[in-house]
């Protein structure tokens, strides 16, 4: 991967990290649909009139709407499903829920792209990986109805991450990952709003409660969706949904020291084989310049021969 790659990579792994923390926070307060709402809003108040500006949405004439459908598969349906589901569940099983979208990508890709199809050790990976899903399902929620729905919801909005990057790469390739990710956050913010008007909060909601609403539409929609648009653009939906091997890890280390959360035994053994499998399931290998990376880094820090 290029060094463009590698920072989009860095940077979403960490800005799809902490959402949860937010999320968690503001669900305490307000609707699920609320929070979803808020955040696309001022994500698309931040991209919409700068890509307007920079005549970014030219790409997207006769493609709008594969730019429509992949708001609602990326933005519009996950981001309440997610939120509601973390009215039920923990911020670290949250994370770990969504760390099975690349199990979802090779599944998908059976059906959608050739390319993506997993075969011998990549399909032990999917069994894998999902076994790890079944584990959480089975043992840290079962009998408890209410984290069965929340988790049953994030794992709805979890397989439509997984159909996203599958658009970028088909009929949205070439266009302009912010004019795409504009769009996108617009429509999903008319989307949303009769959600909103249905379901509007029971009272203003408090500063912690609006500041975490600020931090998902400002960096964890509007900039960590351009960082992705740009990363899969770059190296394709399988190996951008790698990001998932990162982001939980800061997801449940914020959970665990800010909010006081505990992770079970299933919880630590559902998150290891869902690592494990989608490591497997997206080739199994290290990611293509990584290891070139690591062996210049490494000569680096040999100490220099001495004199003669």
């Amino acid at each position: 991967m290029s060094l463009r790659a590698w920072s989009c990579f860095a940077a979403v792994s960490v800005l799809w990290g902490i959402p949860y923390l937010f999320i968690k926070l503001a669900v305490e307060e307000v609707p699920p649909a609320f929070v979803a709402w808020g955040r696309v809003v001022i994500g698309a108040a931040i991209l919409l009139p700068w890509a307007w500006r920079a005549g970014l949405l030219a790409g997207l004439r006769g493609r709008m709407r594969w730019a429509l459908l992949w708001g609602l598969t990326e933005i519009a349906i996950p981001f309440p499903l997610i939120a509601f589901g973390e009215q039920h569940v923990s911020s670290s099983l949250t994370a770990i829920l969504i760390a099975s979208a690349p199990l979802m990508v090779a599944l998908l890709g059976e059906v959608l792209d050739p390319a993506e199809r997993v075969r011998g050790a990549r399909l032990a990976g999917l069994v894998i990986g999902l076994a790890g899903v079944v584990a959480l399902m089975g043992i840290d929620v079962a009998g408890r109805a209410d984290e069965l729905l929340g988790a049953g919801a994030i794992l709805l909005g979890t397989l439509c991450y997984a159909v996203g990057p599958f658009n970028l790469r088909g009929p949205l390739a070439g266009a302009d990952s912010i004019g795409v990710v504009a769009v996108a956050l617009a429509f999903a913010a008319v989307a949303l709003t009769p959600l909103v008007i249905a379901d509007p909060p029971a009272q203003t909601p408090s500063g912690t409660a609006i500041a975490s609403i600020v931090v998902l539409g400002v960096l964890c929609s509007a900039a960590a969706l351009v960082l992705f648009a740009i990363l899969v653009a770059e190296v394709g939906g399988g190996r951008a949904m790698v990001i998932t091997y990162v982001a939980p890890v800061v997801a449940v280390a914020l959970g665990v020291t800010i909010l006081g959360e505990s992770l079970g035994a299933a919880a630590v053994a559902g998150l290891l084989l869902i690592l494990a499998g989608s490591w497997l399931a997206t080739g199994g290998r290290l990611p293509p310049g990584l290891g070139g990376l690591l062996r210049i880094v490494g000569a680096r820090r040999r100490p220099s021969p001495g004199p003669g």
